[in-house]
């Protein structure tokens, strides 16, 4: 079968659906939440793929640095989310996102408060964080390759929300996940750095994995600035495990936020 041949459209489960439009309308007003469930879907996908190493350091493809990539384009309106964890086949892709375990969802929807600052919290515990991201997106992408497999094992999904998505499989050197997400109209606070580096701060300050974003351009005596030149990645977070500091270091909000 070619790649071209394996390009699907699947609907989504129905509790998905309804998962969407919950999260689209009910935790609106805490729409920051996204980037901490993206960054922490990214680090236990970093976590996994170290646990899968200690039996198999092949799974590392002679690259075993890890670390989360947070980029934005103000033209495109995007916001894309790069991780080098263990990545995803396209079965994994269906299974993880195309549908929910029925016990979690129902168990999700009967946990909702109301109150939108307890029921974000819901989220990462049932498994449904990745679909805050369209909280802000209009449409949001996704490319993976599960560690170990071939370039030519890399998956494409993508969807706008609306009852489904499509599938296929595409060519990708590396291992792990890139999300791209498409703003929607009012949401371009986010394409913005210091708006991105305060939340990876409120919220994933304490994830052990490297969050890196690019540094800030430098003006020249002029005070301009060359947009021409592609700056760094640099670190953003403390990227120390919480269970490693003392514990007169740790903020309450970090607390609650891993516990």
């Amino acid at each position: 079968m070619t790649v071209a041949a394996q390009k699907e459209t699947l609907g989504f489960q129905t509790e998905v659906t309804q998962l969407l439009d919950l999260m689209i309308h009910s935790l609106y007003s805490n729409k920051e939440i996204f980037l901490r469930e993206l960054i922490s879907n990214a680090a236990d996908a970093s976590d996994k793929l170290r646990f899968e190493a200690l039996s198999d350091d092949s799974l590392y493809e002679g690259e075993a640095e890890l670390d989360i990539k947070i980029e934005f384009d103000k033209e495109a309106k995007t916001i894309t989310i790069t991780d080098s964890g263990i990545g995803m086949t396209r079965q994994e892709v269906i299974d993880n996102i195309g549908t929910i375990a029925n016990s979690g969802t129902k168990k999700f929807f009967e946990k909702m408060t109301g109150d939108e600052s307890k029921d974000s919290q819901l989220i990462g515990q049932f498994g449904v964080g990745f679909y805050s991201a369209f909280i802000v997106a209009e449409k949001v992408e996704l490319k993976t390759r599960r560690a170990g497999q071939t370039a030519d094992s890399g998956v494409f999904w993508e969807s706008e929300g609306k009852g489904e998505f499509s599938i296929e499989t595409v060519e990708k050197a590396t291992r792990g996940t890139e999300i791209t997400l498409y703003l929607r109209e009012e949401q371009d606070e986010f394409l913005n750095s210091w708006r991105l580096k305060n939340c990876i701060t409120k919220y994933s300050d304490h994830i052990d994995i490297p969050i890196q974003m690019r540094a800030e351009p430098t003006p020249d005596e002029e005070g301009k600035v060359d947009e021409n030149v592609i700056q760094d990645f640099e670190t953003v977070n403390k990227a120390t495990a919480l269970w490693a500091q003392a514990k007169n270091e740790i903020s309450e909000e970090e607390y609650k936020e891993f516990y």
